[in-house]
């Protein structure tokens, strides 16, 4: 399952889980799934991205600047509830 939300006003944060460990360790031991990748997917460079594997947890999450502060008058997504999609875009070998 992949979603994303607020993380603040700020930011929005990604949370892609996994239904079993061994899906999670064969995802993570693949490196499809980085820093980088999610960076391109949003056009930032790398260290605007805060990333890491939850090993307890069997997910990954990252942490991105929102492309405008909630609530602004251009913001589409109040919640930041739909802005997954280009994480769908990751294929995993």
């Amino acid at each position: 399952m992949i979603r994303s939300k607020n993380a603040g006003p700020f930011e929005l944060t990604f949370d892609i889980m996994f239904e079993d460990a061994a899906t999670y360790e064969r995802v993570k031991r693949s490196g499809a799934v980085s820093r980088d990748a999610v960076a391109a997917r949003f056009g930032l460079p790398p260290e605007r991205v805060k990333f890491f594997f939850c090993d307890n947890a069997l997910a990954v999450k990252a942490s991105i600047p929102r492309p405008v502060f909630q609530g602004d008058l251009t913001d589409s997504d109040g919640h930041g509830g739909q802005q997954y999609a280009p994480l769908m875009e990751i294929e995993v070998p």
